[in-house]
């Protein structure tokens, strides 16, 4: 082979205190890519490693390695190829870089050939996918084991009206499919996301479910839009559903929203019921702080949606038979999040935006 990588970067680093051996190891790697020796590259992220695989293929020579308390970065190198492992907790990213995109992919299989450790699947559990926009990988999608109640054991926290419509939705199978658009609006600390992830868990016979991290990029973004169209199923059968997850989409979907939001609205509902979404089974989930009043009147059409429900707070009655006290319950009601407060002791006067709350995923 030619020279060592640490020879060929093509640039001058400035490394200070802040930067750590795994730092170093990363920028090594990008030298015969910079270079233009290996053009091409290829790479793919594993949440969960066994804890015996290596990431190495056959005949690899280590050039690096570095350990710090958050991460590992090792440096590997063969005829033709150059390969990083980086290793966090559980999960990795390994990338190759090479003379030929076929051998780039050839080496990535061979170092991740059964490293990939499922975990034990529980009942209560569901794989939910995310999709964000990596600095380094462009959008990306990874997934975890969220826990999520089923609807019998949620279904007290959400008023009658609200619990009868979620009834439905529950139930809901492909052949009931009538609009691609799932609208959940309502004041915060309603149990938005809660009705969410137990929707995943009903539906995920048939259903693969992606929370879109970033959606204020999402319709900006052509390119991003296409990837997750497109799809990246998590080894399912052709023909199985994906329900895109929008969460507090206010500016997306009001009443002004194609004067301040430019093409956004317009690629949201091409997704949903135009061009974009012919021959994919794709729904969109959008969450929703605004009155319906507010909601820009293409969202709401009749036909565009599977399901629209006013998430709302539980009447006092309700909320008295929740919480199994009245006391700090008003006149109106509670919401889901001011009688979790309640229940720990906390005045719902005093309860925080629960969008800063540590464990407000599981309940609004």
């Amino acid at each position: 082979m030619s020279e060592n990588p640490f020879d060929a970067l093509p640039v001058r680093l400035g490394v200070d205190d802040s930067d750590s051996p795994a730092d170093v190891v990363d920028a090594l790697f990008l030298g015969r890519f910079a270079k233009g020796e290996q053009p091409h590259s290829h790479a793919v992220n594993i949440d969960r490693v066994r804890s015996a695989a290596t990431l190495l293929p056959p005949g690899a020579r280590v050039l690096r390695s570095a350990r710090d308390d958050d991460r590992s970065a090792t440096l590997a190198e063969g005829d033709g190829w150059t390969l990083l492992v980086s290793r966090w907790n559980r999960g990795a990213d390994v990338t190759v870089t090479a003379t030929t995109a076929e051998l780039a992919e050839q080496v990535l299989q061979q170092a991740t050939d059964g490293a990939a450790d499922e975990p034990e699947p529980q009942p209560e559990n569901v794989t939910m996918g995310f999709w964000y926009v990596s600095p380094r990988r462009g959008p990306h999608r990874t997934t975890r084991q969220i826990s999520a109640g089923t609807w019998d054991e949620v279904r007290p926290n959400y008023t009658a009206p609200v619990a009868e419509a979620m009834d439905r939705l529950m139930t809901t199978r492909p052949e009931d499919i009538a609009g691609r658009l799932l609208l959940l609006h309502g004041p915060p600390g309603t149990g938005k996301t809660s009705a969410l992830r137990t929707l995943a868990r009903s539906w995920r016979d048939w259903c693969q479910v992606d929370c879109v991290l970033d959606p204020e990029r999402l319709f900006t973004d052509v390119g991003y839009l296409m990837d997750i169209a497109i799809g990246e199923e998590d080894g399912t059968a052709k023909g199985r559903w994906r329900l895109l997850l929008l969460e507090d989409c206010d500016e997306l979907i009001r009443g002004e929203a194609k004067h301040t939001a430019g093409q956004a609205l317009s690629r949201l509902l091409n997704l949903t019921d135009g061009l974009l979404g012919q021959g994919r089974n794709v729904l969109v989930g959008v969450t929703t702080n605004e009155d319906l009043e507010r909601l820009h009147p293409a969202v709401v059409r009749p036909g565009r949606c599977l399901a629209r429900i006013e998430v709302g707070p539980l009447t006092r009655a309700e909320s008295v038979d929740w919480l199994g006290s009245d006391e700090g319950v008003g006149h109106g009601g509670a919401t889901l999040a001011e009688l979790y407060a309640l229940r720990r002791g906390v005045s719902p006067t005093s309860v925080p935006d629960p969008r800063g709350s540590a464990d407000a995923g599981l309940y609004l």
